[in-house]
């Protein structure tokens, strides 16, 4: 069912419309690499592409990718590659890596699997383990997608090693200290494409929820403090946009936008304790103590269709400063 009537949300559609047309094209870009003329430069203007809708809004971009990332597993290679390839340019911004440095990266979340795009949307649908043949190939896809790369082009050698090594077992860079480019930029990827794929659905498993698939990366770091964990949760938040939440009065709410405070979002509730669904949202500020956030919740406990424009639309209208 439709959770709210559809007030006047021209410019939401227009966003929802240009988020759907970068994950369809960026779907055609990994699907056929070999085949697309100027390979490198297309990455480059889907990046771009990428800066300017989180520029307009960031918070809209961040509900609408962990709603992909968290409901569905259809395009899930995709969808995969464009949420990492957000949260790694957030982090890039919050610890100011150099322009070439930040661009590298980012090429390197949108092409880590463009070995195995294929495989990757097989596999989220397939109930089964993977067959001996599949599991060849995954643990073949770092180097077979460098080598791709590099077939159609690409030069940069910092994106190809980022891509060729984002599997391996690496040591932690030194807090404070001057890391090697390459390491540095392949532990963020790692970061934050193990905590994209936890949250993440297949036929074979439920996503977890987005503290779990914190503390599986916290966890990875094998006891140290992890400073890109840090960033991760400081900027994008402990239950960032998009991602679901139990209210301390039972309620099911949506994270809708982040607060200056990474544990107190704006949320709307969709489901009261008796599990009904809310004719209208009711907005909360958590900043506010109108109800505070019990527990992260798992996108496969939320079984109500959302619209999505009107749901943003009421956000904008509601910003936390006003509730």
């Amino acid at each position: 069912m439709s959770l709210v009537s559809e007030p006047d949300t021209t410019s939401y559609e227009d966003l929802l419309t240009l988020w759907g047309d970068l994950e369809s094209s960026l779907g055609l870009l990994l699907t056929v690499p070999e085949s697309v003329p100027d390979f490198a430069q297309k990455i480059r203007q889907y990046d771009r592409w990428l800066q300017d809708l989180l520029e307009e809004d960031a918070d809209t971009g961040l509900y609408l990718l962990f709603q992909m990332a968290g409901t569905s597993i259809a395009g899930y290679s995709t969808t995969h590659a464009l949420v990492c390839a957000a949260l790694c340019h957030i982090i890039a911004q919050e610890v100011k890596l150099p322009r070439e440095q930040r661009d590298s990266l980012i090429a390197a979340a949108l092409t880590m699997n463009i070995a195995m795009t294929a495989l990757q949307d097989e596999l989220a649908e397939q109930r089964e383990r993977p067959s001996v043949e599949q599991q060849s190939n995954i643990d073949a896809h770092s180097v077979k997608s460098c080598l791709l790369l590099a077939r159609v082009g690409i030069q940069d050698e910092l994106w190809l090693a980022v891509v060729a090594s984002h599997h391996e077992n690496l040591p932690l860079p030194v807090p404070g200290g001057t890391p090697d480019p390459g390491l540095r930029l392949t532990h963020i990827l790692q970061v934050v494409d193990r905590y994209a794929a936890m949250i993440s659905p297949r036929r074979s498993r439920v996503g977890k929820s987005v503290t779990d698939s914190l503390r599986v990366v916290i966890g990875a770091s094998q006891g140290r403090q992890d400073d890109v964990a840090q960033v991760l949760v400081r900027r994008v938040g402990l239950c960032p946009p998009g991602t679901y939440v139990k209210l301390d009065n039972q309620d099911l709410a949506v994270v809708l936008r982040r607060t200056e405070r990474a544990n107190q979002p704006l949320v709307a509730s969709l489901i009261n304790a008796r599990g009904e669904p809310y004719p209208q949202p009711r907005l909360y500020n958590t900043t506010r103590g109108d109800h505070r956030i019990q527990a992260a919740m798992p996108s496969h406990a939320v079984s109500l269709m959302i619209n999505h424009t009107v749901m943003l639309q009421v956000a904008r209208n509601h910003p936390p400063d006003m509730l």
